[in-house]
Parts: structure tokens; C-alpha cells; sequence
């Protein structure tokens, strides 16, 4: 191979120096044996030799070309060994850096979440259900106007599955909801629970209040929240809700 000739070729400079005043064109075939007593018959022509045929002479020279190429490829074979080792070395080292950066990305990220859980879920209350189905309760009683129908308000909130698993929230996002209360924009449960009817009273400016909207007043047997196949919500889910109400747009 290539390489074999180079290494072996730099480990024996003597051989090299010595045949220099040789013709380029008869030194592979000088190198391998000696010079014949009598002019030897001119040889037929034959395609020039290969890198490993050139390789194959040089090494069978002498006893101590011999040695020396052996050591040579020895040496050449352990520093090799030795890089790819220390390569090995290098790429498990920076596998277990990758690992420890993405156990601590999502260390960082857990803890993240149960902070924002913490700081959002409200308190537990017992539940009211109307007629509908709708449950609620009131965590604190605002102070301020009830939503009038059909006019744009703010609130916070934050949507849950029934196993209290998060899958949206304004607080997430740095700001409050903009939406139209009572002209089904939003979902039936969220009109009800705000605006109030059928035995809800509706809430007030600044009121926090925790909704239990079963799947009639959601998304019934319909996924919601789908993009490529995926859903956040699926079918007939029964959705948690913590509303603040935040205020009348203005």
C-alpha cells in the first residue's frame, strides 16, 4: 500500500542515498538483487510495478533493511494505535459531554416546568355544576363590572387535562387573552363559565374562578389542536380551566 512504501522509505535513508547514481529506471530491480557478472538478457516488457510489488522489494533487501522496516511499521502501527485510542478517548469524552449537556438541559427545563405549575395552578375548591355539566368554583370574587355580551376582554388562564397535564396557558406566552365572550367565538364551556346563565353567576373584573368543562361544552369527539396528524387535545376531553379576569378591552 502507499503508505507502507513511504513509511518504509523515510525508515531507510541509507538505501536511498546510496542508489543514487543509479538510473531512475533500473532502481527497484537493483535494489532487490545484486548486480548479475554478465549483462543479463534484455527483459520483455511488462507493465511497471504496482505500489505493493515496489513495497514487497524493498523489505526483502537485506536482513537489517528488514529489521528496520519491521520496527518501522511496528512503531508506525502503535503511533497509530495511540491516536486512534486517544481519538476514541476524545470521542467518548465528547459523547459524555453532549449527555451531561442534555441532562442538564432537561433538568433545567423539569425544573422550569414545576415552577410554572407552582406558580400558576390555583388552589383546589369544590366544585358547582349547572345543568350543562359545567363545574366551577370561585377562588377569589372580583370587584369590578361583569363582562358585557359580545364585547372584547382580557384574561389569563391556564387549560388542563383532567390528569393535570398542561397544554396551554397565557402565562406562557407574557400576556393576556383577547377574545369576544358570549357570541361563540370561544368554546361553549369558557362563554358560560364567564358570562355566567343557567345557573353560573358571572364573573367579575379581577374574579379568579376554576372551570371543569366536560367534553359537550369543549371539543366533544373531535381531536382539536391538530398539525401533521398530531392533536394537542384529544377526542372527548374533559378540559380544566383557571380563568382570571383580567378586564374589559379597551
Amino acid at each position: 500500500m502507499p503508505i507502507a512504501t513511504l513509511s518504509l522509505a523515510a525508515s531507510n535513508p541509507r538505501l536511498s542515498l546510496s542508489q543514487t547514481l543509479k538510473p531512475l529506471t533500473v532502481l527497484p530491480k537493483s535494489l532487490s538483487s545484486p548486480l548479475p557478472s554478465s549483462p543479463p538478457p534484455s527483459p520483455s516488457p511488462s507493465p511497471s510495478p504496482s505500489p505493493s510489488s515496489s513495497s514487497s522489494s524493498l523489505s526483502s533487501s537485506s536482513s537489517s533493511d528488514a529489521a528496520s522496516s519491521s520496527s518501522s511499521s511496528s512503531s508506525s502501527n502503535s503511533c497509530l494505535g495511540s491516536i486512534s485510542l486517544s481519538r476514541r478517548k476524545l470521542l467518548a469524552a465528547a459523547g459524555c459531554g453532549v449527555l451531561a449537556s442534555m441532562v442538564a438541559a432537561a433538568s433545567e427545563a423539569e425544573a422550569t416546568r414545576i415552577e410554572y405549575y407552582a406558580t400558576v395552578g390555583e388552589p383546589l375548591c369544590d366544585m358547582s355544576f349547572a345543568k350543562s355539566g359545567l363545574g366551577f368554583c370561585d377562588i377569589a370574587l372580583g370587584t369590578g363590572v361583569q363582562a358585557p355580551r359580545g364585547e372584547l376582554i382580557n384574561i389569563h388562564y391556564t387549560a388542563r387535562f383532567a390528569d393535570g397535564t398542561v397544554f396551554d396557558s397565557s402565562y406562557k406566552r407574557g400576556r393576556p387573552l383577547t377574545m369576544r365572550i358570549g357570541v361563540g367565538k370561544v368554546l361553549r364551556g369558557l362563554d358560560q363559565g364567564i358570562l355566567g346563565g343557567g345557573g353560573v353567576p358571572p364573573m367579575l373584573v379581577g374574579g379568579k374562578r376554576k372551570l371543569m368543562i366536560p367534553p359537550m361544552l369543549a371539543y366533544g369527539p373531535e381531536p382539536a389542536g391538530c398539525f401533521s396528524g398530531d392533536c394537542n387535545i384529544p377526542s372527548n376531553a374533559t378540559l380544566l380551566y383557571d380563568i382570571l379576569f383580567v378586564g374589559i378591552y379597551k
